[in-house]
């Protein structure tokens, strides 16, 4: 996918890749030394997590404008990468037509979202609730999503807390508000839930 986008931005005269990576380590001691005028940010990553991404480098380079691609769904994920630092956000089955022209909008200092996202926020602030129902995981935090995503990529709480430097109580802790959030009973059904979501939002378009 990264030499997709390689291609298509090699085509344009006004933009250059200068570097990528599939790895949020690498990512977080490269970019703040090639200094890019845009990051191009993938929510799912060798050895992380691409929204914990996005925040840590909007705190160390708050100037920096960034556009998720991804196969995330955008009722989950769209909202929270806005709030975490991001400028735009794009779906991977949209982003050979639309890339180039959602970075460009970025890079202007705008705002790139989906016709339908960008419906649904304008009546966030105008007071209306938005027009259909959202996801269910769109209730719960972050780090409740990101435990609830490894359990379906099948972790053990153990191993969840290791990655994401917790103990495993906190981790058995946001568990349990996941749990409660989304109306399941037991540890299995969630853990079964977490896969299937899993399993769809990797499945190819």
């Amino acid at each position: 996918m990264r030499k997709g986008y390689a291609a298509v931005m090699g085509r344009e005269m006004d933009l250059e890749i200068c570097g990528a990576t599939g790895s949020v380590r690498e990512a977080r001691q490269h970019i703040p030394e090639v200094q890019p005028d845009l990051v191009i940010v993938d929510l799912a990553l060798e050895d992380g997590n691409g929204l914990e991404l996005i925040k840590d480098l909007h705190a160390r380079l708050p100037d920096l404008p960034m556009l998720v691609v991804t196969m995330r769904d955008e009722s989950v994920y769209a909202e929270r990468v806005l709030q975490a630092g991001a400028r735009g956000y794009l779906m991977k089955d949209e982003a050979d037509a639309r890339v180039v022209e959602a970075a460009r909008k970025v890079l202007r200092g705008g705002l790139y979202l989906s016709p339908v996202l960008s419906s649904q926020l304008l009546m966030q602030f105008a007071g209306n609730r938005p027009a259909g129902d959202p996801s269910p995981l769109a209730q719960l935090s972050d780090r409740e999503l990101e435990v609830f995503e490894y359990l379906g990529q099948g972790l053990s709480t153990r191993e969840i807390a290791e990655k994401l430097t917790l103990s495993p109580k906190t981790v058995d802790s946001y568990r349990t508000r996941a749990k409660e959030k989304l109306s399941i009973d037991s540890n299995a059904q969630l853990r079964r839930r977490a896969t299937l979501w899993v399993e769809h939002e990797n499945a190819d378009p």
